[in-house]
Formats: C-alpha cells, structure tokens, sequence
C-alpha cells in the first residue's frame, strides 16, 4: 500500500502544481487513496520532496534530482541482484566482478553511500540510514529491469 500510495504522489507532482500538503491530500482523496496528514509528511520526507518555485511563482513540490546510476555495461552486465538491510545494501555481481562494479559505484560519488567494501562476487555498500538503502536499492533494480 504504501508504495502504491507513493507512486500515486510522484504521479500526481508530475501532473499538478501541488502547492500544499493539504492539496496534495484531496488529490489524493480523489484517486481514492486517504492518508493521515502525518502519513503524508512522512512520505515527502521518503520521496525526499522539496518545495521550489514554478515559472509561474508558486512554490510547489518537486523531487530532487537524484544522481543517475551508472549505466556503463560493465554494471548492466555484471549485477544481477539487489537486496538491503537496515542500512547496508548488498549488490550481487557475476564472479569477479564485484571490484569493478565497485569502483564504478565508488566514482558515482553518491553522498548516501558512507563507503564498499567488494569481495569476488559481492558488494556491501553502507548506506547513511535504511531510508537510503532502500531508496538506493530500488533506483538499482530499476536498473537491472531496463535491461
């Protein structure tokens, strides 16, 4: 529920000049998804939405441009799977190639990766908090299924 409820919101400041958390809740009524007000600060915090003004002046929700992952073939190529825990993201790679997908993470200078370690064919990236792990490891499997 919660990720529907969070497509729904990217989907509707996509389409909407939402200017209010409490415009953003009837928008949200209106597709039929009712939400807390602390729920819905909650999810604007996750989606990391920031307020920012619009041609026209108003001061309206955006979310913030993320660093793009890497989609050098050496990493479309070598993971194949992505899981988290807590604040630790664990990337699986084809054998030996960890390392190298490791150093291309490295160089994406992504400021919620604290650091990675790579072993053969594994990579533990820690992340700030779990927030960030999972967000993280959601853009990578977006990744991995646009192959």
């Amino acid at each position: 529920m919660k990720k529907k409820r969070q497509d729904k919101i990217l989907e509707i400041i996509e389409k909407e000049q939402v200017t209010t958390q409490e415009m953003l809740k009837k928008l949200l009524d209106n597709e039929g998804i009712s939400v807390t007000q602390a729920t819905l600060s909650r999810d604007i915090n996750e989606l990391d939405l920031k307020k920012q003004a619009s041609p026209s002046g108003a001061s309206i929700y955006v979310r913030q441009p993320r660093p793009d992952i890497d989609l050098s073939p050496i990493f479309k190529d070598s993971v194949y799977d992505v899981e988290y825990s807590m604040n630790m993201a664990v990337i699986k790679c084809s054998t030996g190639m960890a390392q190298a997908v490791c150093a291309t993470l490295d160089k994406m200078g992504r400021t919620e990766i604290l650091g990675t370690i790579a072993g053969d064919d594994t990579i533990f990236a820690l992340m700030k908090s779990e927030k960030d792990a999972e967000r993280f490891t959601d853009e990578l499997r977006e990744v991995l299924t646009d192959r």
